[in-house]
């Protein structure tokens, strides 16, 4: 079988790119982490890599993307909006490990560089939608008021819940996430009586 055969492209070759930069950032760190280590691990090479994304901190956003599909949070209709929000914030408490908001804190000035906010990171990695989809539920149920929700309220508490974990560098408590379910967050979308 020829060199060419045997070589790798597109979704195949991606997933290898992908695999060697997620090995890498988990075992030594985004500051560890090379264009030619991932080249290497992943058995290609350093252009092939740069061909697919501009920088360091484009690829580890590309493997975070792939990390969160592969690790979906699924909050099914339990009754309440609390009961469901407070299910949210746990799995995403749970899916970021410590040493993946390291990550995160680590690459802060790469994504600078590369125009890309800290609060453009839930768009680019897939992680849209979770809030709004139980305040839909919540509206149906009649819980929430519809007109109070605006597009930052539907991002508020999953931003309350990244910044806890950014500036402690640790999954949310359950204390952490009970204030900003019934302190915040519910007291801006409940619907009140009359």
């Amino acid at each position: 079988m020829s060199a060419k055969a045997q070589r790798r492209r597109g979704p195949e070759l991606d997933e290898a790119i992908l695999d060697a930069v997620w090995h890498e950032i988990t075992t030594k760190g985004y500051g560890g982490l090379t264009l030619d280590s991932a080249a290497s691990r992943a058995g290609t090479s350093r252009p092939v890599i740069h061909r697919r994304w501009k920088s360091r901190s484009e690829l580890v956003v590309a493997a975070l993307a792939r990390y969160v599909a592969r690790n979906p949070i699924n909050v099914t209709d339990q009754g309440s909006v609390r009961s469901e929000m407070i299910s949210l914030l746990q799995g995403l408490s749970e899916r970021a490990q410590p040493h993946l908001i390291r990550i995160l804190f680590d690459m802060r000035e790469d994504l600078l560089k590369d125009n890309i906010h800290l609060a453009d990171l839930p768009g680019r990695i897939g992680e849209q939608g979770l809030v709004a989809d139980i305040l839909a539920r919540g509206a149906q149920r009649g819980e929430i008021d519809p007109s109070r929700i605006t597009p930052r309220i539907i991002s508020l508490p999953t931003d309350l819940a990244r910044h806890d974990m950014l500036m402690t560098l640790r999954p949310l408590s359950d204390t952490s996430i009970k204030e900003i379910i019934d302190e915040v967050f519910l007291p801006l979308v409940l619907r009140t009586s009359k």
